[in-house]
């Protein structure tokens, strides 16, 4: 091959001229129907091509292809035939005959056609076109931008001179096509302040064009995700582009959109169902493989119980057909769905040990990871995972790369920590961001508790690399002088090395940065603080400061967000009245604005601090608007469809018992009786030791119910009752535990009293875990609060007893502990 090319290029260097018969030929291409006649043609008349034949014959080659479907492409084909390898010299030898315009559309059809970006005609097109850049027009530009795109050259000189001359034209550019094509091709190398402007032409051009193509809206959401800026108004106008074409929309589309949406945390209803509804209808249509995948890709995580399993049962007919990077699609996506179908789980797990050798790192950590949290059983498969991870860290280099697989490692069964594995953790230590640290530190938790010889011991590798991780940590922290770089590194962080020993030392840095927080990053800080659970007083402040001066430059649906940390951590700031009312005024003219679960967890999180907007609570009890919800709740993941029918449920009680002028009717016994079945209803040594006292101070076992269910479905842990005079009151029958629900009767609104002798009055009894309160504080947080003040509203006297004073040493015996309960339980009013 290399022998022709030598041949044809001597040969073709001498045939520099233009021939008099080049209309002729042109015409000639332009009547070609295939690509066996463009070959023929370019074939017989090698000699006479000129650069503009060239240039059509290449595009003629791609046109034919794009107007076949993917599974009747033959890419490879039209690479390895040898009349395209004559027309890639022929249009290296002509590059500078070539005018701006037939430059960029050569290199772009010709990586098309999957040639490599190192191939000599691709760089010598590509530094062609960077020596006339300045001439190209803005059509020509953004087209060139996205060939550089697709070789994955993001931030070289090359883009930055790109996103100067974007920058300067900025203003004359009214194309959106033109402008979301160079919108991704620059991302990575522009400030902030044009990051701005690009989004704020974006929104403009996305208002005033009359016909916009769903792929211009998609490659704005793209360049979003790409700066990793989660900008609400102008992802809602694109998602308005994207039902407005709904019916134009692929499977390879749809996917795209989803997974852009997802990597952003933005959800719309409306297009979510569309969406599901146009998948579905599309299910029997989807018989072959490739179809098939990227159908299950995009429909399973939000299908329902029987799409759901119609899938399942086509991929076990299918199965045998996937390919590796079908097998890889599939898994993870049962990892998403939490498939537990274990005869696809098993049939899926061996496709993939049949395809091992063929997936690179990112991939083995996507199947490790989807393999173990689908619980399956293939102790053989993950050894070869095992050799194959640890091979691949061996020779990595990259933090990042090294944290990936570290953290899948100790994701195995029986895992046990490897010297391997220590030494390269601690030789890029030093590199490391807070993110690569965390990561580390998971995994060497858990080989460390799996690793019984030094369970007990401080002197271990694992142990002795924690402390150098928190080392690291500590030094991080302390460097950090950018808190929009600090949050980035602190967003995916968890667990227990966070939350013990990294925290505080945290929490000091973003006091020391407390000045950076703006109206730009106050929704991502406000999201920080409420992961941490660290109740830091000066940083809310700061946050309802910023909130409260700018609270017009915030999106109406951010004020979730904002507003949260304090009902969570049960915190007033300074001028609390008007920070609350501040944010209630900005959302109410806005609910439109909100998707339906967010609205839910908005009106709760308010309860929580005692507000009960009549617009937010009307909004949300309306027929109408539960009608939505449900659709919307059929759509979203298990675990989140469950935290907002319980925050429903939560609102509804508390619309009940505190603003009763609003007429709710409470409409969750249904519901409440099905969790209270599904309920464990363990208790732990605590409760045990109270229950026992609670006897013997009592005068007897009969006096004190455990579990208690009050109406409304709240759980209490013991509840007695005293008479006018201080004295118990025994219970007819231990055994019922809905007893008094059911001698309350149905009209159970401020009942506390009904049934009991004059004057006697009921005692709830709640031992308070560290669950309760705030990382630092002794504080009991919002929820908690709020169960107290709905148990009073039912006739309660509430005694709560914090598991830090339980387990003090003031209380360190049996008679500390009975005298504490007698003074609480006796001694109060």
């Amino acid at each position: 091959m290399l022998c022709l090319r030598r041949i044809y290029a001597f040969a073709l260097r001498r045939c520099q001229f233009r021939t008099l018969s080049s209309d002729t030929l042109l015409s000639q291409l332009n009547s070609c129907t295939t690509e066996d006649q463009v070959f023929d043609l370019v074939g017989k008349n090698k000699v006479k091509l000129s650069e503009k034949h060239v240039g059509s014959a290449i595009s003629l080659l791609w046109k034919f292809q794009k107007e076949k479907s993917h599974l009747l492409r033959s890419i490879d084909n039209i690479k390895n035939h040898s009349q395209f390898l004559t027309l890639r010299i022929l249009a290296e030898n002509k590059i500078e005959f070539m005018d701006n315009d037939l430059l960029v559309d050569t290199l772009y059809n010709v990586l098309r056609f999957s040639v490599e970006a190192h191939d000599s005609l691709v760089e010598e097109l590509v530094m062609e076109a960077w020596r006339r850049l300045e001439r190209f027009s803005l059509p020509t530009l953004s087209k060139f931008a996205m060939c550089l795109n697709e070789q994955k050259i993001y931030s070289s000189p090359l883009t930055g001179k790109i996103a100067d001359i974007v920058n300067m034209n900025l203003d004359s550019i009214q194309d959106i096509r033109v402008l979301s094509v160079l919108m991704i091709s620059i991302s990575g190398v522009i400030s902030q302040s044009f990051q701005e402007r690009l989004i704020q032409k974006a929104e403009l051009l996305l208002e005033t064009v009359n016909f916009i193509h769903f792929n211009h809206a998609r490659r704005i959401v793209q360049f979003l995700r790409n700066v990793r800026l989660t900008y609400r108004p102008l992802l809602e106008k694109c998602n308005k582009v994207f039902l407005e074409n709904h019916s134009k929309l692929d499977v390879d589309n749809i996917s795209l959109i989803l997974g852009l949406y997802q990597s952003l945390q933005f959800n719309n209803t409306e297009f979510r169902l569309v969406i599901k509804q146009k998948l579905t209808e599309s299910i029997d249509d989807c018989n072959n493989t490739v179809s098939f995948t990227k159908l299950f890709a995009a429909l399973g995580p939000m299908a329902g119980p029987e799409v759901r399993e119609r899938l399942i049962a086509t991929a076990l007919l299918m199965a045998e057909e996937f390919n590796y990077h079908q097998a890889l699609v599939v898994v993870e996506t049962m990892e998403e769905m939490e498939c537990r179908n274990s005869h696809l789980i098993q049939k899926i797990a061996s496709l993939l040990d049949k395809y091992l050798n063929k997936y690179r790192p990112i991939d083995l950590v996507k199947i490790t990871q989807a393999l173990v949290l689908l619980h399956c059983q293939n102790a053989e498969l993950y050894t070869k995972l095992r050799r194959l991870l640890v091979g691949y860290l061996k020779v990595n280099v990259v933090p990042s790369d090294i944290s990936m697989l570290t953290r899948v490692l100790s994701m195995l069964p029986s895992s046990q920590v490897d010297e391997v594995v220590i030494n390269r953790v601690d030789a890029v230590l030093p590199q490391c961001n807070l993110r690569d640290l965390n990561a580390f530190a998971k995994a060497l938790v858990r080989w460390v508790r799996h690793d019984q010889s030094h369970q007990q011991s401080t002197s271990g590798p694992g142990a002795k690399l924690l402390q150098k991780l928190s080392n690291c940590g500590y030094q991080r922290l302390q460097k950090a002088s950018d808190l929009d770089l600090l949050l980035e590194e602190l967003r995916y962080i968890s667990g227990e090395w966070f939350e013990e020993i990294l925290v505080e030392e945290t929490m000091n840095t973003c006091l020391r940065l407390m000045d950076q927080i703006t109206w730009m990053n106050v929704l991502e800080f406000s999201s920080f603080l409420i992961k941490t659970n660290y109740r830091c007083t000066p940083l809310l402040d700061r946050i309802a400061s910023v909130a409260v001066q700018h609270i017009s430059q915030i999106n109406p649906a951010g004020m979730y967000i904002i507003l949260l940390p304090f009902t969570i951590m049960n915190y007033d700031p300074p001028q609390s009245e008007e920070f609350f009312e501040t944010c209630i005024q900005h959302f109410s003219s806005n609910l439109g604005c909100f998707e339906p679960h967010l609205l839910v967890l908005l009106g709760y999180s308010l309860a929580i601090a005692e507000y009960f907007p009549p617009a937010l609570i009307n909004a949300i009890f309306n027929v109408d608007f539960l009608a939505k919800l449900d659709a919307q709740l059929e759509t979203l993941p298990d675990t989140l469809n469950w935290r907002v029918r319980l925050r429903l449920m939560e609102l509804n009680r508390a619309v009940c018992l505190e603003c009763p002028e609003f007429q709710i009717p409470w409409f969750h016994e249904r519901y409440c009786q099905q969790m209270q079945r599904k309920g464990n209803g363990s208790t732990n040594t605590a409760q045990q030791q109270i229950h026992r006292m609670l006897g013997e101070i009592l005068g007897g076992r009969q006096y004190a119910k455990v579990s208690v269910l009050t109406p409304y479905y709240y759980g209490i842990d013991f509840e007695c009752i005293l008479d006018k005079n201080k004295k118990p009151l025994p219970y007819m029958d231990q055994s019922i535990v809905l007893a008094d629900l059911v001698q309350w009767g149905p009209d159970i609104q401020l009942l506390g009293k009904k049934g009991l002798p004059l004057g006697a009055q009921r005692i709830a009894v709640e031992f308070l875990d560290s669950k309760t309160f705030c990382k630092n504080s002794c504080h009991v947080k919002g929820e908690f609060a709020m169960k107290k003040r709905h148990l009073e509203i039912l006739g309660y006297q509430v005694v709560q007893i914090p598991h830090f004073e339980w387990n003090s040493m003031e209380l360190s015996s049996k008679d500390a502990w009975m005298e504490y309960l007698k003074k609480n339980i006796f001694e109060t009013k």
